[in-house]
């Protein structure tokens, strides 16, 4: 076909595409894509392929949104999310004195790196499908079921590599800090790692996308309530599976050293991650995000780990910080994957990765807090931070749980603590949303679980130091609040 008549059949597509959207139901939603279908038409491409049955409209942007009514959406799942974050903390204050616990110490260096799991990969598929959500590219049945069970699949390859690297990470760092390495322990904390990080990712990714079909369905933006939703049960959920599975397995197996038993579920589970990986690979949704998506979630592991190694070294000196330890990583995680999906959303309705930013300031680091869109968005989970810390440490109190004492010394530490982390990982995650965008990467896929490991990494660090500094001024008692 010539140039010319490709491009008067081209014109003809267009205005029949045109005149038959202005004369059905939906028109304006259906318009982009029509277009696109009748240009690839003309070209002669055939439409086989999946990816046309997802069309994301760049109009389709998020609204305006007041500090009042941020605040209200993002307050109330934020508050759920911190008494699961509380109940985690209650947990691992209670657990640590299991036999289980004492005996191979490597689990608390575990702990950070799956509970981060969820921030890696929940919080990222909720970021992903609420962009999808808002720019129109959930609008259809088979959009919705491509999107689903795409992302389903990806979630179970990635928790399940993740897993198996987190227990080897957890091997390493016990080895060089110890000096030990036992056969027994190793299989262990590969076991309990993978069947956490496989049925923890399942079930929340199930509440996630539940969550985000709702939010769409009521008319809530699922940027400001799914990413607390993903953290009220995550740590929790993943936390009891952890402590439940190595307890169950150590009981039954490692003390009467039946270990082909530990072998074989190392094996199962392992051998699962082909099948995952070819399944998201042939889903177009996903296809990209299994290519390029694991450096970012491998990082965070790692960055987790060093969160844990610092956990395993203060628990062992102040035994009160592992009841503050996820209620600290968890806000902090949680108000910055608000603030990186917003942001995200955001660009994603202007254009694609790589394209230029139209105010490039807002990508500065020091233009976080300022202005009326973002900046107003950031200032609000700023002030959330008090309030919220707040009613967690009193509830901590009242059911007198770990072994540390509420004073005004100790709260203010605490909450300088807590300001401290949150304002630097929404400084952080303005520059690194905007540079992943220059850089051609996705957001969505890309900041999310390096956020919510500097958030692991920064909490400990922070609240051991208040723990060392509360300590030089009290009785030299590990109860450092008094």
């Amino acid at each position: 076909m010539k140039p010319v008549e490709k491009t008067a059949q081209i014109d003809r597509m267009r205005r029949r595409s045109e005149s038959s959207d202005l004369t059905s139901e939906g028109s304006q939603e259906d318009k982009p894509t029509n277009l696109l279908v009748a240009t690839k038409q003309a070209n002669g491409i055939l439409l086989t392929q999946p990816e046309e049955i997802i069309q994301e409209d760049p109009l389709k942007t998020p609204k305006k949104e007041s500090s009042c009514r941020i605040g209200i959406q993002v307050f109330f799942p934020f508050l759920i999310a911190g008494f699961g974050m509380v109940s985690a903390g209650m947990l691992l204050d209670y657990v640590q004195h299991w036999p289980v616990f004492m005996d191979v110490n490597e689990l608390f260096i575990l702990v950070p790196a799956l509970l981060g799991l969820k921030g890696n990969l929940e919080m990222t598929l909720a970021s992903r499908l609420s962009t999808a959500a808002n720019t129109g590219a959930m609008d259809t049945a088979a959009a919705k079921k491509l999107l689903i069970l795409g992302n389903m699949a990806l979630i179970q390859a990635q928790a399940l590599v993740i897993g198996a690297l987190a227990s080897f990470a957890a091997v390493l760092f016990g080895w060089l800090s110890d000096g030990v390495l036992k056969i027994e322990d190793a299989l262990l904390l590969c076991a309990s790692s993978l069947i956490t990080a496989s049925v923890a990712s399942f079930a929340l990714g199930g509440i996630m996308i539940i969550v985000i079909l709702l939010s769409k369905r009521f008319h809530v933006n699922p940027d400001n309530i799914a990413t607390p939703i993903a953290a009220s049960l995550g740590d929790l959920v993943t936390l009891a599976l952890l402590s439940g599975t190595s307890n169950a397995l150590y009981a039954k197996f490692v003390a009467s050293r039946h270990l082909w038993v530990i072998w074989l579920l190392c094996s199962i589970f392992l051998s699962l991650i082909p099948v995952w990986i070819y399944i998201s690979h042939r889903n177009p949704t996903t296809r990209k995000v299994l290519s390029s998506g694991w450096t970012p979630v491998i990082s965070a592991m790692v960055i987790s780990s060093g969160g844990g190694l610092v956990l395993d070294q203060a628990v062992s000196r102040f035994p009160g910080i592992a009841v503050y330890s996820p209620v600290m990583n968890g806000v902090g995680g949680n108000l910055v994957a608000v603030h990186a999906s917003r942001l995200s959303t955001t660009l994603h309705g202007t254009g694609k990765p790589g394209d230029k930013i139209r105010n490039p300031d807002a990508s500065k680091c020091c233009g976080t807090f300022r202005g009326q869109d973002h900046g107003k968005a950031a200032r609000v989970l700023l002030m959330l931070t008090l309030p919220g810390h707040l009613i967690f440490l009193l509830t901590i109190s009242y059911v007198q749980a770990g072994h540390t004492s509420l004073t005004l010394y100790f709260a203010g530490g605490y909450f300088a603590c807590a300001i401290l982390q949150v304002a630097l990982l929404l400084s952080i995650s303005t520059w690194l949303v905007y540079w992943m965008w220059n850089r051609g990467n996705d957001p969505d896929n890309f900041c999310i679980p390096y956020l919510t490991a500097l958030g692991d990494l920064l909490g400990t660090a922070l609240l051991a130091l208040t723990f060392v500094v509360l300590y030089q001024f009290s009785d030299k008692d590990s109860d450092v609040g008094t």
